[in-house]
């Protein structure tokens, strides 16, 4: 694929964390597409793409400085979410015979990497063939994890302007890795208001139950009759945070989002076997308000270490976990 014509700059000195270390920003222009993303977090900060009339506006939700970010962690808003995304009940799992204890960050679960996860490091970064690549090390027994953990993330642009995101990573011990990125999108615009009501299809027939604290009961629950059935596109309602089965061996976006105002049309290609739908019902106006923003996490399946019929998450020496889901963006 030819990338060498997308722009890739690295704008400005974004800001300061209190040890001094500096904070960058690098925009990625290609085929309608702009992306902004930082090496705090590597967070995406801004996805902008053009309307059916060729208006462009921001469409996933950022904030505006790192002080910003630095004060509403919470929603992980456009962070990339390690070492484990998603939930790992009772802050621990067990792995050739040895318990490891993780922080526990919610309540007596441990929750998107910990107190100090991925969305909270500086990553290095450097420019690469259509776009950038940021990396960072993880050591042994940080958050409670086993092994000394070497992650990149490569944030693309393809020639029609989709974001394409590549993970790797390698160990010098056993361990469970799970990789995604947190955007949170609304194709009516950022500033928009609420998203819900935009039309969602995903490519699953089974999601994984959650009990009261989010996590997974083990069961696979058939969608069909259900509020969980978005395998014909329907408008998003409200209280979602689930883990959907995404269908094997399927070719082509396993999910897309439509808003029919701007006519704006997000796609989802993934190498993950799940997706989380998050309906951020919780946000409270600081800064955003209630559902002004839809997740679509592509992940292993939330608490995959203490579920073995879940698909493994498990890293050892010698191997490297892959990853790649790639964000389509067009207008009908």
């Amino acid at each position: 694929m030819d990338t060498s014509s997308t722009t890739v700059t690295r704008t400005e000195h974004f800001g300061t964390l209190g040890d001094g270390t500096a904070v960058h920003r690098w925009t990625l222009e290609r085929g309608g597409t702009r992306v902004r993303v930082l090496t705090y977090g590597a967070i995406v900060q801004s996805v902008e793409v053009p309307d059916r009339d060729g208006a462009v506006a921001p469409v996933a939700l950022g904030l505006p400085d790192l002080a910003s970010y630095l004060r509403y962690t919470g929603p992980y808003f456009g962070a990339l979410v390690g070492r484990y995304a998603n939930r790992i009940g009772g802050a621990a799992f067990a792995l050739d015979g040895r318990t490891h204890h993780l922080t526990r960050n919610e309540g007596r679960n441990h929750v998107h990497g910990g107190a100090t996860g991925f969305d909270k490091r500086v990553w290095d970064t450097r420019e690469v063939p259509g776009g950038v690549e940021m990396s960072l090390v993880s050591a042994d027994g940080e958050e409670g994890f086993p092994g000394r953990l070497e992650v990149t993330v490569a944030y693309t642009l393809d020639e029609d302007g989709a974001l394409r995101i590549g993970y790797r990573a390698t160990t010098d011990a056993p361990t469970v890795v799970n990789l995604t990125n947190h955007t949170y999108w609304n194709l009516a615009g950022a500033d928009s208001g609420s998203a819900l009501g935009q039309r969602l299809r995903i490519a699953a027939g089974r999601i994984t139950p959650a009990d009261g604290e989010s996590l997974p009961t083990g069961e696979f629950l058939a969608v069909a009759g259900t509020r969980f059935d978005f395998r014909e596109p329907r408008p998003v309602s409200k209280e979602f945070d689930h883990n959907f089965v995404l269908d094997e061996a399927l070719e082509g976006p396993v999910a897309e989002l439509y808003d029919e105002v701007s006519g704006r049309v997000l796609t989802v290609t993934t190498t993950e076997p799940g997706m989380q739908l998050y309906t951020a019902d919780h946000f409270d106006g600081r800064p955003f308000g209630p559902c002004a923003g839809i997740a679509l996490e592509t992940q292993h399946f939330p608490d995959s270490p203490n579920r073995p019929e879940f698909p493994s998450t498990v890293l050892r020496p010698g191997e490297a976990y892959v990853s790649t889901t790639v964000y389509g963006f067009g207008v009908r």
